[in-house]
């Protein structure tokens, strides 16, 4: 396994970045290296500026000291995987499931049950590309007329929009340029987690990545920048304690900001903290230590800035709501009234009534919201398909761009768009009865050129059209 040890900076280094981060001023990957090593007052100065920078983010969004979630389902279309994550408990072999995917029936089952309860979220996560590693995998497929997993999605997707209402954010690992442009109408958000820019982490043996294609830390920079091209609004963020050090862990957060700042696509960050389980290969390494966790969030919110929303996922913060709060979050991500999650199984939601409660003590309000953010609904195009505005519609504010949270999911026809050709379509059999009327420009007698001068040659005649054709011909 990899090691994780390194020498930490002095205290010194420690104090001057907090002096520049304290008085706004840029960091640079060592200033912010530097920062992670905070602890006790250090830590606390730290989390008070972090803090003091979300704050501002919320007074200027219009929703000064709101944290908000999002009330979902958790859909796990199918736990293969081609990828071999040593951490993970996901992902299985096909002989350990009743059926490589679920099929359309159980979706809609989870999808309807979450929509009686008022979620308006349907995640569906799933691994990456089953069908190139399980033959299970690829049978199912071909048995029900889906040429690959991604297609499949899009159909159960379109079908939890109609049957149920709920708004799908999907979570299938690496897409390609064409698979995004496929999926971004049926699905309002989607999201990857980047985890690391540590090549080696995935490249050398042993590694928490090794021997998983879709890992490689360019392929997934590369779909963070062609989600930004296509437009959709894209959740990422860093997984910590996996094995890297504190300066690729600020790496990673810088790869996000540069994606970010070019595109304006990265609706939310999660910064989510390693928790071995058992059964897997990494079993033994150290649970990331909060307040680890806290500086990287803090540091984070540094240089992500005050725009930014900022995740870590409550059920796996061992109650320390405001610990996490302090150091800059905005956001606890989507909570499950009815399903677990599949990911950390071992590890409970919060009632959302407790987690009310914590918010609340921390001296701030919970509010709903919708799996794509506030922002990226009031702005519309290009974010948001046409397809899929009466369902987003159905369950947003229309002001501030929330969740209605008394709205109750219902299904809405999904289809593509009609064709609607612009101008007359008769002008073959009516031109010599009606003509032209109002369908050309209002300059239309004088733009091109002198009308009247071309009716005295017209009103000539035969000959005298037959004589301009001897001249030309000379």
């Amino acid at each position: 396994m990899v090691d994780r040890t390194h020498s930490g900076p002095s205290d010194a280094s420690v104090r001057r970045a907090l002096g520049r981060a304290a008085t706004g001023r840029a960091l640079d990957v060592d200033e912010a290296t530097a920062l992670l090593s905070a602890r006790g007052d250090a830590l606390d100065e730290l989390l008070r500026v972090a803090g003091g920078i979300r704050d501002a983010g919320l007074r200027e969004a219009g929703r000064p000291g709101v944290v908000t979630y999002s009330k979902k389902v958790f859909i796990p279309l199918t736990r293969l995987c081609r990828d071999r994550c040593h951490y993970c408990t996901f992902a299985t072999v096909p002989h350990r499931l009743p059926a490589p995917f679920l099929d359309r029936d159980e979706v809609l089952a989870i999808a309807r049950a979450g929509a009686a309860q008022g979620c308006k979220e349907a995640l569906f996560t799933l691994g990456d590309r089953p069908e190139e590693r399980w033959p299970a995998a690829r049978s199912w497929l071909d048995e029900r007329g889906y040429d690959s997993t991604v297609d499949y999605l899009r159909a159960c997707a379109v079908a939890v929009l109609e049957e149920t209402g709920l708004l799908p954010h999907l979570n299938p690992g690496v897409l390609s340029w064409s698979e995004l442009q496929r999926l971004k109408p049926v699905a309002p958000s989607m999201g990857m987690m980047l985890e690391t820019t540590a090549t080696r982490l995935w490249s050398e043996p042993g590694g928490p990545h090794f021997g998983s294609p879709d890992k490689e830390p360019a392929v997934r920079l590369r779909v963070l920048d062609d989600a930004g091209r296509v437009g959709v609004p894209f959740t990422t963020g860093i997984l910590i304690g996996i094995g890297e050090t504190p300066a690729e862990r600020v790496d990673a957060i810088f790869a996000i900001r540069r994606a970010h700042r070019e595109y304006g696509h990265l609706q939310e960050v999660i910064v989510q903290n390693f928790r071995a389980k058992p059964d897997t290969a990494m079993r033994g390494m150290p649970d990331a230590e909060l307040h680890d966790l806290a500086a990287t969030v803090a540091v984070a919110r540094l240089l992500l800035g005050p725009k930014a929303r900022i995740q870590a996922p409550p059920n796996l913060i061992a109650g320390e709501y405001d610990l996490l709060l302090r150091a800059g979050i905005d956001d606890w991500g989507g909570v499950s009234p009815l399903t677990p999650d599949h990911v950390n199984p071992e590890r409970p939601w919060p009632q959302i009534e407790e987690l009310a409660r914590h918010t609340e003590l921390a001296g701030f309000t919970l509010r709903e919201r919708l799996t794509i953010y506030p922002e990226y609904v009031r702005a519309g195009d290009p974010w948001l398909d046409p397809r899929l505005l009466p369902h987003v519609n159905a369950l947003a504010d229309p002001t501030s761009g929330m969740a209605v949270e008394s709205a109750m999911p219902q299904g809405h026809p999904w289809q593509e768009p009609e064709e609607v050709f612009g101008g007359r379509t008769d002008l073959h059999t009516t031109i010599d009865t009606t003509g032209r009327t109002d369908d050309r420009r209002g300059d239309f007698d004088s733009v091109y050129g002198d009308w009247a001068e071309v009716a005295t040659k017209v009103t000539a005649g035969p000959a005298a059209a037959a004589g301009d054709h001897d001249l030309r011909a000379g």
